[in-house]
Protein backbone atom coordinates (compact mmCIF):
# COMPACT_ATOMS: atom_id res chain seq x y z
CA UNK A 1 0.00 0.00 0.00
CA UNK A 2 2.38 2.32 0.81
CA UNK A 3 4.24 1.58 -2.70
CA UNK A 4 1.59 2.53 -4.63
CA UNK A 5 0.64 5.63 -2.44
CA UNK A 6 3.97 7.06 -2.69
CA UNK A 7 4.14 6.00 -6.83
CA UNK A 8 1.11 8.10 -6.76
CA UNK A 9 3.23 11.06 -5.21
CA UNK A 10 5.62 10.96 -7.67
CA UNK A 11 3.15 10.94 -10.11
CA UNK A 12 1.04 13.73 -9.57
CA UNK A 13 3.90 15.64 -8.44
CA UNK A 14 6.06 15.28 -11.47
CA UNK A 15 4.23 13.69 -14.47
CA UNK A 16 0.29 14.73 -14.18
CA UNK A 17 0.66 18.42 -15.20
CA UNK A 18 3.19 17.72 -17.92
CA UNK A 19 1.12 15.17 -19.19
CA UNK A 20 -2.32 16.58 -18.93
CA UNK A 21 -0.26 19.55 -21.34
CA UNK A 22 0.43 16.97 -23.53
CA UNK A 23 -2.85 15.62 -23.84
CA UNK A 24 -4.85 18.73 -23.64
CA UNK A 25 -4.51 20.26 -27.18
CA UNK A 26 -5.60 16.75 -28.43
CA UNK A 27 -8.09 16.40 -26.54
CA UNK A 28 -9.11 20.86 -27.51
CA UNK A 29 -9.55 20.21 -30.90
CA UNK A 30 -11.76 17.28 -30.65
CA UNK A 31 -13.85 18.83 -28.89
CA UNK A 32 -13.80 22.16 -30.42
CA UNK A 33 -13.82 21.40 -34.03
CA UNK A 34 -15.34 17.76 -34.00
CA UNK A 35 -16.08 17.98 -37.95
CA UNK A 36 -11.95 18.17 -38.34
CA UNK A 37 -12.06 14.65 -37.97
CA UNK A 38 -13.82 13.34 -40.73
CA UNK A 39 -15.04 9.63 -39.97
CA UNK A 40 -17.17 9.04 -43.48
CA UNK A 41 -15.27 5.49 -43.43
CA UNK A 42 -13.81 3.31 -41.23
CA UNK A 43 -10.54 3.92 -42.29
CA UNK A 44 -11.55 7.43 -40.55
CA UNK A 45 -12.33 6.19 -37.49
CA UNK A 46 -9.24 4.07 -37.09
CA UNK A 47 -6.85 6.63 -37.76
CA UNK A 48 -9.15 9.02 -35.27
CA UNK A 49 -8.68 6.40 -32.73
CA UNK A 50 -4.66 5.83 -33.67
CA UNK A 51 -4.22 9.78 -32.90
CA UNK A 52 -6.58 9.57 -29.45
CA UNK A 53 -4.80 6.22 -28.32
CA UNK A 54 -0.62 7.52 -28.67
CA UNK A 55 -1.76 10.53 -26.85
CA UNK A 56 -3.24 8.60 -23.86
CA UNK A 57 -0.53 5.89 -24.22
CA UNK A 58 1.71 9.29 -24.19
CA UNK A 59 0.27 10.11 -21.11
CA UNK A 60 -0.10 6.46 -19.11
CA UNK A 61 2.59 4.46 -19.92
CA UNK A 62 4.95 6.52 -17.23
CA UNK A 63 2.31 6.21 -15.04
CA UNK A 64 2.34 2.75 -15.73
CA UNK A 65 6.21 2.29 -15.41
CA UNK A 66 6.08 4.32 -12.13
CA UNK A 67 3.73 2.24 -10.12
CA UNK A 68 5.44 -0.88 -11.74
CA UNK A 69 9.16 -0.02 -10.01
CA UNK A 70 7.88 1.02 -7.51
CA UNK A 71 5.36 -2.14 -6.88
CA UNK A 72 8.30 -4.44 -7.52
CA UNK A 73 10.91 -2.71 -5.70
CA UNK A 74 8.81 -2.77 -2.41
CA UNK A 75 8.26 -6.08 -3.52
CA UNK A 76 12.52 -6.98 -3.73
CA UNK A 77 13.13 -5.45 -0.67
CA UNK A 78 10.73 -6.91 1.55
CA UNK A 79 11.97 -10.18 0.18
CA UNK A 80 15.18 -11.64 -1.39
CA UNK A 81 14.21 -13.29 -5.07
CA UNK A 82 13.93 -16.80 -5.03
CA UNK A 83 12.69 -20.31 -6.65
CA UNK A 84 10.47 -22.63 -4.00
CA UNK A 85 9.64 -25.09 -6.23
CA UNK A 86 7.71 -26.45 -3.19
CA UNK A 87 5.05 -23.69 -3.54
CA UNK A 88 3.82 -25.07 -7.33
CA UNK A 89 3.70 -28.31 -6.17
CA UNK A 90 0.65 -29.95 -6.27
CA UNK A 91 -1.48 -30.36 -2.87
CA UNK A 92 -4.74 -31.67 -1.95
CA UNK A 93 -4.77 -29.55 0.91
CA UNK A 94 -4.26 -26.18 -0.38
CA UNK A 95 -7.51 -26.81 -2.26
CA UNK A 96 -9.37 -28.10 0.75
CA UNK A 97 -12.62 -26.86 1.87
CA UNK A 98 -12.34 -27.40 5.35
CA UNK A 99 -8.44 -26.46 5.31
CA UNK A 100 -9.51 -23.36 3.50
CA UNK A 101 -11.89 -22.59 5.93
CA UNK A 102 -9.75 -22.59 8.94
CA UNK A 103 -6.82 -20.43 6.85
CA UNK A 104 -9.45 -17.71 6.92
CA UNK A 105 -10.83 -17.99 10.14
CA UNK A 106 -8.18 -19.47 11.97
CA UNK A 107 -6.48 -17.17 14.54
CA UNK A 108 -4.01 -15.91 12.04
CA UNK A 109 -6.86 -15.34 9.72
CA UNK A 110 -8.64 -13.08 12.23
CA UNK A 111 -5.21 -11.24 13.47
CA UNK A 112 -5.05 -10.38 9.81
CA UNK A 113 -8.14 -9.26 9.35
CA UNK A 114 -7.95 -7.11 12.38
CA UNK A 115 -4.49 -5.30 10.82
CA UNK A 116 -6.16 -4.69 7.99
CA UNK A 117 -9.62 -3.59 9.95
CA UNK A 118 -7.05 -1.08 11.99
CA UNK A 119 -5.15 0.14 8.66
CA UNK A 120 -8.67 0.72 6.66
CA UNK A 121 -9.92 3.00 9.69
CA UNK A 122 -6.39 4.93 10.13
CA UNK A 123 -6.18 5.84 6.65
CA UNK A 124 -9.66 6.63 6.39
CA UNK A 125 -9.63 9.05 9.21
CA UNK A 126 -6.67 10.21 7.91
CA UNK A 127 -8.26 11.14 4.71
CA UNK A 128 -11.32 12.44 6.38
CA UNK A 129 -9.30 14.82 8.42
CA UNK A 130 -7.35 16.16 5.07
CA UNK A 131 -10.59 16.81 3.37
CA UNK A 132 -12.50 18.94 6.25
CA UNK A 133 -8.90 21.05 6.52
CA UNK A 134 -9.74 21.50 2.38
CA UNK A 135 -13.73 21.97 2.93
CA UNK A 136 -13.54 25.71 2.92
CA UNK A 137 -11.49 25.52 -0.59
CA UNK A 138 -13.62 23.55 -2.15
CA UNK A 139 -16.59 25.75 -1.23
CA UNK A 140 -14.22 28.69 -2.98
CA UNK A 141 -14.15 26.38 -5.59
CA UNK A 142 -17.06 27.62 -7.01
CA UNK A 143 -16.37 30.99 -7.53
CA UNK A 144 -13.53 31.62 -8.64
CA UNK A 145 -11.96 30.72 -12.43
CA UNK A 146 -12.91 27.07 -13.53
CA UNK A 147 -9.30 27.19 -15.31
CA UNK A 148 -7.81 27.12 -11.77
CA UNK A 149 -10.13 24.58 -10.74
CA UNK A 150 -7.75 21.49 -11.92
CA UNK A 151 -4.58 22.98 -9.80
CA UNK A 152 -6.67 22.77 -6.85
CA UNK A 153 -8.02 19.69 -7.48
CA UNK A 154 -4.39 18.57 -7.91
CA UNK A 155 -2.98 20.10 -5.25
CA UNK A 156 -5.98 18.68 -2.59
CA UNK A 157 -5.32 15.36 -4.08
CA UNK A 158 -1.12 15.56 -3.56
CA UNK A 159 -2.16 16.09 -0.20
CA UNK A 160 -4.53 13.69 0.63
CA UNK A 161 -1.85 11.42 -0.89
CA UNK A 162 1.08 12.60 1.21
CA UNK A 163 -1.24 12.28 4.14
CA UNK A 164 -1.89 8.82 3.38
CA UNK A 165 1.98 7.79 2.72
CA UNK A 166 2.72 9.16 6.41
CA UNK A 167 -0.29 7.37 8.01
CA UNK A 168 0.73 4.64 6.26
CA UNK A 169 4.37 4.73 7.31
CA UNK A 170 3.20 4.62 10.99
CA UNK A 171 1.49 1.60 10.06
CA UNK A 172 4.39 -0.58 8.42
CA UNK A 173 6.71 0.62 11.19
CA UNK A 174 3.41 -0.32 13.83
CA UNK A 175 3.26 -4.06 11.76
CA UNK A 176 7.19 -4.59 11.03
CA UNK A 177 7.28 -4.63 15.20
CA UNK A 178 4.12 -7.03 15.58
CA UNK A 179 5.90 -8.93 12.97
CA UNK A 180 9.15 -9.34 14.39
CA UNK A 181 7.52 -9.94 17.69
CA UNK A 182 5.17 -12.67 16.32
CA UNK A 183 7.95 -14.34 14.59
CA UNK A 184 10.24 -14.43 17.48
CA UNK A 185 7.79 -15.81 19.76
CA UNK A 186 6.89 -18.55 16.70
CA UNK A 187 10.16 -19.61 17.07
CA UNK A 188 10.17 -20.08 21.04
CA UNK A 189 10.26 -23.52 21.52
CA UNK A 190 7.46 -25.14 23.85
CA UNK A 191 8.85 -27.44 27.17
CA UNK A 192 7.94 -29.98 25.65
CA UNK A 193 10.25 -29.54 22.71
CA UNK A 194 13.26 -28.15 24.68
CA UNK A 195 13.33 -31.54 26.72
CA UNK A 196 13.05 -33.31 23.57
CA UNK A 197 15.90 -31.73 21.86
CA UNK A 198 18.31 -32.12 25.06
CA UNK A 199 17.43 -35.69 24.51
CA UNK A 200 18.03 -35.75 21.38
CA UNK A 201 21.29 -34.03 21.65
CA UNK A 202 22.41 -35.84 25.24
CA UNK A 203 20.63 -38.85 24.53
CA UNK A 204 17.90 -39.99 26.33
CA UNK A 205 18.32 -40.18 30.54
CA UNK A 206 16.75 -43.52 31.02
CA UNK A 207 19.02 -45.12 27.80
CA UNK A 208 22.27 -42.87 29.14
CA UNK A 209 21.28 -44.32 33.01
CA UNK A 210 20.66 -48.00 31.98
CA UNK A 211 24.17 -47.54 29.54
CA UNK A 212 25.82 -46.43 32.92
CA UNK A 213 24.72 -49.45 34.83
CA UNK A 214 25.40 -52.04 32.48
CA UNK A 215 28.77 -49.95 32.29
CA UNK A 216 29.34 -50.24 35.77
CA UNK A 217 28.02 -53.92 36.09
CA UNK A 218 30.76 -54.81 33.51
CA UNK A 219 33.76 -52.63 35.40
CA UNK A 220 32.54 -54.70 38.31
CA UNK A 221 32.83 -57.87 36.67
CA UNK A 222 36.78 -57.34 35.49
CA UNK A 223 37.63 -56.12 38.99
CA UNK A 224 35.98 -58.89 40.75
CA UNK A 225 37.95 -61.43 37.89
CA UNK A 226 41.08 -59.11 38.68
CA UNK A 227 40.96 -60.60 42.47
CA UNK A 228 41.96 -63.57 41.07
CA UNK A 229 45.46 -62.23 40.66
CA UNK A 230 46.57 -61.01 43.66
CA UNK A 231 48.62 -61.19 46.43
CA UNK A 232 46.52 -60.61 49.74
CA UNK A 233 43.07 -59.61 50.28
CA UNK A 234 42.79 -57.01 53.19
CA UNK A 235 39.33 -56.74 55.05
CA UNK A 236 36.75 -55.38 57.17
CA UNK A 237 35.17 -58.84 58.00
CA UNK A 238 31.75 -58.38 56.40
CA UNK A 239 32.08 -54.13 54.78
CA UNK A 240 35.24 -53.97 52.69
CA UNK A 241 37.91 -55.76 51.43
CA UNK A 242 40.69 -54.52 49.30
CA UNK A 243 42.64 -56.61 46.93
CA UNK A 244 45.97 -55.81 47.01
CA UNK A 245 48.88 -57.31 44.11
CA UNK A 246 52.65 -56.78 44.85
CA UNK A 247 55.48 -58.64 42.55
CA UNK A 248 58.68 -56.65 42.47
CA UNK A 249 59.09 -56.80 38.61
CA UNK A 250 55.86 -55.43 37.98
CA UNK A 251 55.40 -52.21 40.70
CA UNK A 252 57.84 -50.65 42.91
CA UNK A 253 54.63 -50.88 45.92
CA UNK A 254 51.56 -52.73 46.03
CA UNK A 255 48.82 -52.11 43.58
CA UNK A 256 44.83 -52.23 44.06
CA UNK A 257 43.38 -54.54 41.75
CA UNK A 258 39.90 -54.70 43.40
CA UNK A 259 37.56 -53.30 45.81
CA UNK A 260 34.42 -53.11 47.31
CA UNK A 261 31.62 -53.09 50.12
CA UNK A 262 29.53 -55.32 51.25
CA UNK A 263 27.96 -57.65 48.43
CA UNK A 264 30.92 -57.06 46.43
CA UNK A 265 33.55 -57.24 49.19
CA UNK A 266 32.35 -60.66 50.09
CA UNK A 267 32.02 -61.61 46.39
CA UNK A 268 35.74 -60.53 46.54
CA UNK A 269 36.81 -62.58 49.38
CA UNK A 270 34.86 -65.74 47.64
CA UNK A 271 36.90 -65.44 44.53
CA UNK A 272 40.30 -65.06 47.05
CA UNK A 273 39.05 -68.22 49.04
CA UNK A 274 38.47 -70.24 45.61
CA UNK A 275 42.04 -69.19 44.24
CA UNK A 276 43.77 -69.78 48.11
CA UNK A 277 44.62 -65.87 48.09
CA UNK A 278 45.17 -64.59 52.04
CA UNK A 279 42.62 -62.55 53.64
CA UNK A 280 44.25 -60.33 55.89
CA UNK A 281 41.28 -59.04 58.53
CA UNK A 282 41.92 -55.57 59.47
CA UNK A 283 39.62 -53.13 59.82
CA UNK A 284 41.35 -49.74 60.49
CA UNK A 285 43.59 -50.70 57.30
CA UNK A 286 40.96 -51.80 54.75
CA UNK A 287 38.38 -48.71 55.54
CA UNK A 288 41.65 -46.36 55.17
CA UNK A 289 42.87 -48.11 52.22
CA UNK A 290 39.09 -48.50 50.21
CA UNK A 291 38.76 -44.09 50.76
CA UNK A 292 42.32 -43.33 49.81
CA UNK A 293 42.78 -45.45 46.83
CA UNK A 294 41.46 -45.95 43.53
CA UNK A 295 41.45 -49.48 41.33
CA UNK A 296 44.83 -50.18 39.37
CA UNK A 297 46.22 -47.40 41.38
CA UNK A 298 49.76 -48.24 43.78
CA UNK A 299 48.99 -47.16 47.54
CA UNK A 300 50.58 -44.29 48.89
CA UNK A 301 53.35 -43.78 50.44
CA UNK A 302 51.94 -43.38 54.38
CA UNK A 303 49.79 -47.68 53.53
CA UNK A 304 53.75 -48.27 53.06
CA UNK A 305 54.98 -49.98 56.12
CA UNK A 306 51.42 -51.77 57.39
CA UNK A 307 51.17 -53.29 54.20
CA UNK A 308 54.48 -54.11 54.18
CA UNK A 309 54.35 -55.81 57.44
CA UNK A 310 51.44 -58.12 56.17
CA UNK A 311 53.07 -58.87 53.10
CA UNK A 312 56.58 -59.67 55.40
CA UNK A 313 54.24 -61.72 57.56
CA UNK A 314 52.79 -63.58 55.15
CA UNK A 315 55.68 -64.76 53.34
CA UNK A 316 58.15 -65.36 56.59
CA UNK A 317 55.26 -66.84 58.59
CA UNK A 318 53.56 -68.97 55.61
CA UNK A 319 50.11 -67.63 57.02
CA UNK A 320 47.06 -69.71 56.46
CA UNK A 321 44.37 -68.29 54.04
CA UNK A 322 42.41 -66.45 56.66
CA UNK A 323 44.56 -64.71 59.40
CA UNK A 324 44.01 -61.13 61.92
CA UNK A 325 46.22 -58.51 62.13
CA UNK A 326 46.21 -55.86 64.75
Amino acid sequence: MFASMAALLVIMAFLIGQGVQQLTPTLTSLLDDPEGFPLSTGADAQNLLTVVGLQALRFLVPLVVILMVFGLASSLLQNAPRFVLERIKPELSRISPIGGWSRLFGTRGLVEFAKSLFKLAAVTSVVVFVLRASEAKAFEAMYTDPVALPEMILNIAMRIVSAICIATIVLVAIDLAWARFHWRRELRMTKQEIKDEHKQAEGDPLVKARLRSLARDRSRQRMIASAARATLVIANPTHFAIALRYQREENPAPLVVAKGVDVIALKIREVAEQNRIPVIENKALARALYEAVQVDQVIPAEFFRPVAEIIYFLQSKQAPRTEKVQ
